[in-house]
C-alpha cells in the first residue's frame, strides 16, 4: 500500500512537482533514470500550502523527532519554543518558519565559514544545514566544526542528496559540477563530493557518536540526525 506523505511542515498532504534536474546535471552524476527520478523528486516535489519540497520536509521531520514534538514545525514555531537554533546557510523553505524561533541565526556563506565558524562552543540546541554539506571542500572538518558549536545533548540535522545505490565519491579531478540550475557556475555551488549509501560515515569521522537517519518517501529525501 503506497504510503501517503504528509508535510512534516504545515500538515497538508497535497503535492505539486516540478521537473528541476536537467540533462548536463544528470550526466555529470551519471544518474540513472530511476536515480534522476527520485532526486528530481526530493529537490521538486513540494507542498501545495507551504512550499516546502521533500529534503525540506525531511529536515523538518528530523527536528521534530529531536525534540520530542508531534505536531508540524509551523505549530511549534507560533509557540516560540527557546531552543537555541542555528541555521546554516538558507533550508529552503524552512527558513520563514525558524524565523519565529526566538534564539534562531542564519549564518549564510561567504560571511560565515562552516570551517571556522564564529560561534563558541556549545552556543546551539540544534545545528541544520540542508544541500549544503556537498559544496563543503572539507566537509569531515564541516561536520567537527557543527559538533563543537554544539550544546551538551544537542544535535545536527542536514540533508545532503545521496544516490543510494552507490558509494560517496569526491569529484577533485573531474569537470566541474554545480547545482542552482543549467549554467550556473557560482563557486559556492561547486560540488566537492558526491553522496550514496556511505553519507553517514562522515558524522563518525567527526566524532559524532550516534547518528539516525529520517526518510520521506525513500529513497528520495533523507534526513541525517548527529548527536554526541
Amino acid at each position: 500500500m503506497e504510503t501517503k506523505i504528509v508535510c512534516s511542515v504545515c500538515d497538508n498532504n497535497e503535492f505539486n512537482i516540478l521537473q528541476l534536474l536537467w540533462p548536463g546535471l544528470i550526466n555529470d552524476w551519471q544518474l540513472s533514470p530511476r536515480e534522476a527520478e527520485y532526486i528530481n523528486r526530493q529537490q521538486g516535489q513540494c507542498c501545495t500550502r507551504c512550499g516546502a519540497n521533500l529534503r525540506s520536509i525531511a529536515l523538518a521531520k528530523a527536528m521534530l523527532n529531536v525534540l520530542g514534538v508531534n505536531a508540524p514545525l509551523l505549530a511549534l514555531a507560533s509557540s516560540k519554543p527557546p531552543t537555541r537554533i542555528l541555521e546554516l546557510n538558507e533550508a529552503g523553505s524552512l527558513t520563514p518558519v525558524l524565523r519565529h524561533f526566538p534564539n534562531h541565526v542564519l549564518a549564510k556563506y561567504p560571511e560565515v565559514d562552516i570551517h571556522k565558524m564564529p560561534y563558541a562552543d556549545g552556543s546551539f540546541d540544534i545545528v541544520l544545514h540542508s544541500d549544503t554539506l556537498e559544496h563543503v571542500e572539507n566537509p569531515v572538518h564541516g561536520l567537527k566544526e557543527c559538533r563543537r558549536v554544539l550544546s551538551p545533548g544537542g544535535a545536527l540535522c542536514y540533508t545532503v542528496p545521496i544516490v543510494v545505490g552507490r558509494m560517496s565519491r569526491n569529484r577533485a579531478g573531474l569537470s566541474g559540477s554545480y547545482h542552482g540550475g543549467s549554467g550556473v557556475g557560482a563557486n559556492d555551488l561547486l560540488v566537492h563530493t558526491e553522496y550514496g549509501a556511505d553519507a553517514w560515515t562522515q558524522v563518525i569521522e567527526a566524532g559524532f557518536s550516534q547518528v539516525t537517519l529520517t526518510a520521506v518517501d525513500y529513497p528520495a529525501a533523507i534526513a541525517i540526525t548527529a548527536r554526541g
